[in-house]
């Protein structure tokens, strides 16, 4: 009987930090376009791939007109060359 001194507080304060949290959200506008991003995804919109910037970074210097550049090919040598030591 004595847990539920511990437990109604405990479900007082997890509620209060709910309400808080809720109020916060449409403070901050969450709930403002409900329907935008749901509809977003059946839009095709053409846009041109990218690569991440480290990518993009090394393929301007690659000679052998690689996507990736030199890094990638000597890490992925180096993989190959260090699972047969792993014995």
């Amino acid at each position: 009987m004595t847990i539920l001194l511990v437990l109604i507080p405990l479900g007082l304060g997890l509620l209060a930090v709910a309400i808080a949290a809720f109020i916060w959200a449409v403070r901050h506008g969450q709930f403002e376009d409900l329907e935008g991003e749901g509809e977003r995804i059946l839009f095709d919109e053409d846009r041109p791939a990218t690569l991440p910037r480290a990518a993009r970074a090394s393929s301007h210097g690659s000679r052998d007109g690689s996507r990736y550049g030199s890094a990638h090919v000597k890490s992925s040598e180096s993989d190959a060359q260090g699972e047969g030591d792993s014995s």
